[in-house]
C-alpha cells in the first residue's frame, strides 16, 4: 500500500467515533517506531513533520522513508506537514510526496488566514492532497513558535462555518484549552465549545497539544467530535529518557544503534498506548 491522504481515514473516524493519532517524527527511529506500533495495533496512522524538522532532515528524506514504510506495512499511512508556515513549504512537501498539508495561518488576521489557506487548498486539491487549517491559537511552544498563554485565543464557534466554506479545508484544528509542549497546571478543556463547533460543521476536527492531557479528557473529546489527535512532546520525552538511561548504565557506550534502539522501543510503547486510547486499533 502506498501513502494515502487523510480524507477517508478521518471521515471514517468522525463517523464511527474514534480518533486517528498524528505523531510527530524527528528521525528514522521515531518514524519506524510509530509505524511499527500502528502495524502491531492494525491502526491507520499519521506521520507528522514540522518546518524545523524538515529543515533539519529534508522533506525528501522523510517522504522516501514514509513511502518505504507504506510499501512494507499494509496499513493506511498518511504523511503530513504539521504547522506549515508558508505556501512555498507546502509546495515543496507536495512535490516530495506528502499526502496531507497543514497550513497554519492562525497567527494572521482572519481574512488573511482565509486567503492563505484557500491558496494552499486549491493547489493541494488539484493533486489529491488534503489540507488542515487552524482557527484560534494554542498556547505553548510548537516548533520555533511560542504563543504566550495570555495571547492564545479559543476558537469562536460562530466563525467556523464561514471559515470552512470560504477555504474548502478538509480538516480543522481548533483551540479549546490544550497547550503545545508540557502543561504547567491543571488541564481544562472547553467541551461545550467543542460540542458547538462539531454541531456546526461537517469536517473532522483536530486536537493539537494533546501530550499530557488526561485519558478521560481525551475520551470525552473524541466522543464530542475530535477525529485527529496530535502527539509530539510525549514521544520526544520517551525517546530522550531511554537514551539517558543507556548512558547512565553505560557511560562509555558509543554505538548509536544501541541507544537509538532503546529510544525507538520506548516510542513504540507510547504510540501503542495512544492508539488504544484513541480507539483506532483494528481500523486499518
Amino acid at each position: 500500500m502506498g501513502l494515502v491522504n487523510s480524507v477517508f481515514v478521518l471521515r471514517d473516524a468522525m463517523i464511527n467515533g474514534y480518533a486517528v493519532g498524528a505523531f510527530n517524527v524527528y528521525n528514522i527511529e521515531t518514524l519506524k517506531a510509530v509505524v511499527r506500533a500502528a502495524h502491531e495495533k492494525q491502526s491507520p496512522v499519521i506521520l507528522q513533520t514540522t518546518p524545523s524538522t524538515i529543515k533539519h532532515i529534508g522533506e525528501d528524506f522523510f517522504a522516501a522513508a514514509a513511502k518505504a514504510a507504506a510499501a512494507k506495512y499494509n496499513i493506511p499511512i498518511i504523511l503530513h506537514l504539521d504547522h506549515g508556515n508558508s505556501f512555498e513549504l507546502a509546495v515543496k512537501c507536495i512535490r516530495a510526496g506528502y499526502t496531507s498539508i497543514m497550513i497554519d495561518g492562525s497567527h494572521l488576521p482572519y481574512e488573511e488566514n482565509i486567503v492563505l489557506t484557500k491558496k494552499v487548498v486549491e493547489l493541494a486539491h488539484s493533486v489529491g492532497v488534503t489540507v488542515e487549517a487552524e482557527l484560534g491559537s494554542i498556547a505553548g511552544v510548537e516548533d520555533d513558535m511560542y504563543v504566550n498563554e495570555d495571547k492564545s485565543t479559543f476558537t469562536d464557534p460562530e466563525m467556523v462555518p464561514h471559515f470552512v466554506e470560504k477555504t474548502g479545508v478538509d480538516t480543522l484544528a481548533i483551540a479549546i484549552g490544550t497547550a503545545h509542549g508540557l502543561y504547567k497546571g491543571e488541564v481544562k478543556l472547553d467541551f461545550d465549545r467543542l460540542k458547538k463547533i462539531h454541531n456546526l460543521v461537517d469536517v473532522p476536527l483536530v486536537l493539537h497539544g494533546a501530550s499530557g492531557v488526561p485519558d478521560g479528557h481525551i475520551r470525552k473529546a473524541i466522543e464530542l467530535g475530535i477525529s485527529k489527535i496530535n502527539i509530539a512532546t510525549e514521544l520526544k520525552v520517551a525517546f530522550a529518557n531511554a537514551i539517558k538511561r543507556v548512558f547512565k548504565e553505560n557511560p562509555e557506550e558509543n554505538d548509536p544503534r544501541k541507544y537509538f534502539s532503546a529510544g525507538e522501543k520506548e516510542v513504540v510503547d507510547v504510540v501503542k498506548k495512544k492508539i488504544t486510547l484513541f480507539g483506532s486499533g483494528g481500523k486499518a
